[in-house]
């Protein structure tokens, strides 16, 4: 199941909805976190060839952060969020103010401190989307611990595919644009997710969908 012409529309518009759902519930996880009222532009899902990611981003030499983790149990997958990085620096502000009552620019904190809020941040969003789809699959899953990367998005989505691929070859796509309580009116959080489902566990989700 993992060449992408074997997808027929209505397997694509299933596992669609679904991106839509784990979007929405990380979103109300994240408005938990943040303390503020988060509003979600409705998110544009895609399902592409994970050596095709390159093509549905934007300026390849765009400096992005990353967290990374694994999931294993029920549903096994890999799961990254990515944010252009002045955004991931501004949730990481908002975290910081809500952690700590003021407001802190994330350039002077350490970065130990910074990558750890953004870790927090892209944890709460990773797992909340996963528990969309265990809640309803009927799976648990253990998380693995997450990594974060700055770096070039060429750079990132070259290592999601030479790492990840050999686990799948099929990416869920799930790119939103966030408007969150406090900043100034029209400014908005972008962010992608990027699920890719061990070939068993698409499978599972497909059966489970009834669209094979």
């Amino acid at each position: 199941m993992s060449d992408m012409v074997s997808f027929n529309e209505r397997q694509l518009d299933a596992i669609r909805e679904v991106g839509n759902i784990g979007t929405g519930n990380a979103a109300t996880a994240l408005s938990g976190l943040l303390s503020r009222m988060i509003h979600m532009d409705v998110p544009k899902t895609e399902l592409v060839s994970i050596y095709e990611l390159g093509e549905h981003y934007g300026d390849p030499l765009q400096i992005v952060g990353a967290v990374f983790v694994r999931s294993t149990g029920g549903f096994q997958c890999s799961l990254i969020f990515i944010q252009p990085e002045e955004d991931a620096q501004l949730m990481v502000e908002l975290l910081l103010k809500q952690q700590f009552g003021t407001f802190i620019p994330a350039g002077e904190v350490p970065q130990e401190m910074t990558d750890s809020a953004l870790t927090e941040v892209g944890n709460i969003v990773l797992s909340s989307f996963l528990n969309a789809i265990n809640m309803l699959l009927g799976t648990q899953h253990q998380i693995s611990v997450p990594g974060v990367a700055h770096d070039m998005l060429s750079s990132i989505l070259d290592v999601v595919a030479s790492i990840y691929g050999q686990m799948g070859e099929t990416a869920l796509l799930v790119n939103t644009e966030l408007k969150v309580e406090g900043l100034e009116e029209g400014h908005k959080i972008s962010g992608h997710i990027i699920l890719i489902p061990d070939p068993d566990s698409l499978e599972l989700l497909l059966k489970k969908l009834k669209v094979m």
